[in-house]
């Protein structure tokens, strides 16, 4: 018995020391067994926007678990963000991740060489020189808006049929934030897959100049509301549209269309379905590529142009949810489907494409024949369709007043 006990003991000894061989080889290929994570936000969890980005935080602590630090940071403003970005450089962070816009992450990024820093695009990446540790990301956020549009337009063809609009009275609404090309692209994205269920669908579009205002916001919503919207949408960060949607209903046919995050617990009654970017993907290769010391790149699948990458549908980079079956017309689910299917399978021309012309708002002598298709995210992961469709897409340029 004894000697059995002492075979035992040394068999376990000797695969502890195999065990610790190989993790000590793993090192020495260049592989890490922690690193410290950062998160910066230019909001905080309470607004769309920053919430679904912050589920990319969730995914990396759960994969992960103790063999990470995590350290964030809410409320950092693009033209400050300076401070928090030493401050994560200085508590020995190996990577960060940002979901502002501001130009100082590439400027600071080369006085920190050994830390990878990631940022969600914005601005035309295509042939710019950045730094070896600086990257770009983002899903390609016009198939969801797609997408949603087919959902938003079976709900419009089931209310012409049911006689509570006529097809002149399709009129969808859009709460934008900014006239950039991210933002038009969306909402052009959105309606063209309306008008693919209902031709006669137009969009009245209402900016509010800032990405997050609660009230400027919802005002924006009953705005188009009040002008016949019976669809509302945004490119906004905050549920003021989704309220006024859910206060508006009882009077008029009115439904809201969600981006980000889901509407179905503050506008149950009127939340028809969501869209969002699923940040995930990235930000675990990312992590992933820095534990193993290999360029975040070689970790990631999708459209790569250097150190910036987009995906779609295709890499689950954009994802549909919480599709409101007791709201929805019938066959909604199955048109959208087939849609989802064609990005799954590249097939992505034929979005922004029909019998349009498009003109852009800064420079209205630059126009685009969408006769001949336009393909975004083609070279760069930040949106650039920067064209109003003329006779179908509206500028409200009026106050925001409440009724």
């Amino acid at each position: 018995m004894k000697r059995v006990y002492i075979i035992t003991v040394s068999t376990c000894v000797v695969i502890l020391a195999a065990l610790i061989l190989c993790f000590r080889l793993l090192n020495l290929s260049g592989g890490r067994d922690h690193l410290t994570v950062g998160f910066i936000y230019d909001n905080d969890e309470s607004t769309p926007y920053t919430y679904n980005f912050s589920l990319a935080k969730d995914a990396v602590e759960k994969k992960y678990g103790e063999r990470v630090d995590i350290i964030t940071r809410s409320n950092a403003l693009d033209d400050e963000i300076d401070e928090p970005l030493r401050e994560l450089a200085g508590l020995g962070c190996d990577i960060i991740f940002f979901n502002g816009y501001s130009e100082l992450v590439i400027q600071l990024a080369p006085e920190y060489p050994d830390i990878q820093f990631c940022q969600t695009s914005y601005m035309d990446m295509n042939g710019r020189s950045v730094p070896s540790n600086y990257h770009t990301f983002k899903g390609e956020a016009y198939q969801g808006r797609y997408v949603s549009g087919i959902a938003a337009g079976m709900k419009i063809k089931q209310m012409i049929s049911d006689g509570l609009i006529t097809k002149d009275q399709a009129v969808i609404g859009f709460v934008a934030a900014f006239q950039t090309s991210e933002v038009i692209s969306g909402y052009t994205a959105f309606l063209l897959g309306a008008r693919s269920i209902v031709p006669e669908t137009v969009m009245h579009v209402c900016y509010t100049g800032t990405w997050s205002s609660f009230p400027l916001e919802r005002d924006a919503a009953y705005k188009l509301i009040d002008e016949g919207c019976v669809v509302i949408s945004q490119h906004t960060d905050t549920i003021g549209p989704a309220i006024a949607c859910e206060e508006m209903s009882a009077s008029r046919p009115v439904c809201f269309v969600g981006y980000n995050q889901s509407m179905s617990e503050v506008a149950p009654a009127t939340s028809l379905v969501t869209s969002r970017i699923c940040w995930e993907p990235y930000v675990l290769g990312a992590v992933d590529a820095v534990m193993a010391n290999k360029s975040i790149e070689s970790f990631l699948s999708g459209r790569i142009h250097g150190s910036d990458v987009s995906a779609g549908f295709e890499n689950g980079w954009v994802d549909m949810d919480d599709l409101n079956l007791q709201l929805a017309a019938p066959g909604t689910q199955e048109a959208m489907d087939e849609a989802i299917e064609k990005f799954k399978r590249g097939n992505i021309d034929f979005v922004f494409k029909g019998d349009y012309i498009g003109v852009n708002p800064d420079n209205p002598s630059d126009t685009l024949d969408l006769n001949k298709g336009y393909i975004e995210n083609e070279k760069t992961s930040y949106p650039l369709f920067n064209y109003i469709l003329k006779d179908v897409i509206t500028i409200d340029d009026g106050p925001l007043d409440s009724p």
